[in-house]
């Protein structure tokens, strides 16, 4: 893939110091994956942000490469890793953690960040986002562009329908009451507005687990080597997701496509959407329409995974790369760089201070729907996240999807999950 980012400096090797001799005119040189998974300014923002970096440290040259999408970014990592030419940081989803791990490819940030000011700055993010970046003691990735998924809703459809515009679904039963008055027909029966759209391809067990969590349910334990598919609340979440559309009808039947929702909100297809917060600036830009944004509905308790990518770094790289990918990493998630990305993006700045800077505080007042995702970390469920992580996800992925398209009931799609992961994960507990 084309990459979008030029290198910022020239690199290692290609200024000629001596006679026969190459080296590089920086005292570090690295190499930085970074992946865009949805729309806004993520790409435009990090291009500015290491340019300021490269700025204020000469020294250091980062070629920033844009790596595709999350799933292409830890492919490539693990194969340049394997071929012994790892980059020296990536963001890649948090949840690759435990494979990460197991692949031995990358240190914890405790080895390097070792001052009372580094240690500090570890302990300075939110402890939702932390679940998903530390284990056994240390942590191995930094929060960066994380996320939650809210519930975006059109207020102008809202009206229409007779609902309050600035009251959103709070609980599974209002989601279903509002979602039947937003249904909108044609004079032949045929539905042009339907009253939410949760996606339902990609990643479904994303946005499945804000209603897993929302029944008191995590997925997976904090160590990576178990799984509850086959729990009593898992499988109550998705016979209420299947009976959207089989039984209320409020949702459109079979796999619904991530990528074309927010196309599909704005083009005033549904008048409910979830997705992430990390849509928020695509949607304020594009939606041609007044809209709201709220926390999922709940059903015991509110509740919704955190998801994203974090920092991480690369095992194969030099003491000086270390140290510099370490100070280009705290750089960029202090809290005016990270105030600047979340306002480029939508993502969650994933360090209390850094809604408190004035940035944010004047984001925040004129924008209050930014906030949203920041107070749902109070009931932000770690993201699953196993060892074998993919091998996992997509065997819950695909009990989703055969209980979506009625090729199997929810019970025993998940029975049948809850076996094949367990046949994977014996082996690390």
């Amino acid at each position: 893939m084309k990459t979008l980012f030029r290198s910022l400096c020239v690199t290692a090797g290609a200024l000629a110091l001596s006679v026969g001799t190459l080296s590089s005119a920086y005292a570090v040189d690295l190499q930085f994956y970074f992946p865009v998974a949805v729309g806004g300014k993520a790409a435009e923002t990090i291009q500015s942000l290491t340019d300021e970096y490269s700025a204020q440290n000469k020294d250091v040259n980062i070629d920033a490469i844009f790596s595709g999408s999350y799933q292409d970014t830890v492919t490539k990592a693990l194969t340049a890793a394997r071929g012994g030419k790892p980059p020296q940081l990536s963001v890649i989803l948090a949840v690759d953690m435990f494979t990460l791990i197991d692949e031995d490819v990358i240190i914890p940030f405790d080895d390097v960040a070792t001052t009372d000011e580094d240690k500090a700055w570890l302990n300075s993010f939110y402890p939702a986002f932390m679940k998903n970046s530390q284990t056994g003691g240390k942590t191995y990735g930094i929060p960066f562009q994380r996320s939650t998924p809210v519930l975006y809703y059109n207020k102008e459809a809202f009206k229409e329908a007779g609902l309050d515009p600035e009251k959103a679904p709070a609980t599974w039963e209002e989601m279903v009451e509002y979602g039947k008055k937003l249904v909108k027909k044609d004079a032949n029966g045929n539905v042009t507005r339907w009253g939410v759209r949760i996606p339902s391809s990609g990643f479904p067990y994303w946005l499945f687990q804000g209603l897993a969590a929302a029944n008191g349910k995590r997925l997976a334990n904090e160590d990576g080597n178990m799984t509850y598919f086959d729990d009593p609340a898992v499988i109550e979440a998705l016979e209420y997701l299947v009976s959207l559309s089989t039984e209320h009808k409020i949702m459109a039947p079979g796999i619904i496509e991530w990528g074309a929702t927010p196309k599909a909100f704005f083009e005033g297809q549904t008048a409910m959407m979830w997705t992430s917060t990390g849509n928020l600036t695509n949607v304020r830009t594009n939606a041609p329409f007044d809209f709201g944004v709220a926390m999922l509905p709940a059903k015991i308790s509110r509740g919704a995974p955190t998801g994203g990518g974090n920092f991480f770094i690369f095992k194969d790289s030099s003491d000086e790369q270390k140290r510099a990918a370490v100070d280009f990493v705290k750089w960029i998630t202090a809290p005016e760089q990270s105030a600047e990305w979340t306002i480029a993006t939508g993502y969650v700045a994933p360090r209390p201070e850094t809604w408190e800077t004035e940035k944010m505080k004047a984001y925040t007042a004129d924008f209050p729907p930014a906030l949203v995702a920041r107070d749902q970390l109070e009931y932000a469920v770690p993201e699953l996240s196993t060892y074998q992580n993919q091998r996992v996800t997509k065997i819950f992925n695909d009990a989703l999807s055969a209980a979506i398209t009625g090729q199997q009931d929810a019970s025993s799609a998940l029975k049948e999950a809850q076996e094949k992961a367990d046949a994977i994960l014996k082996d690390y507990r």
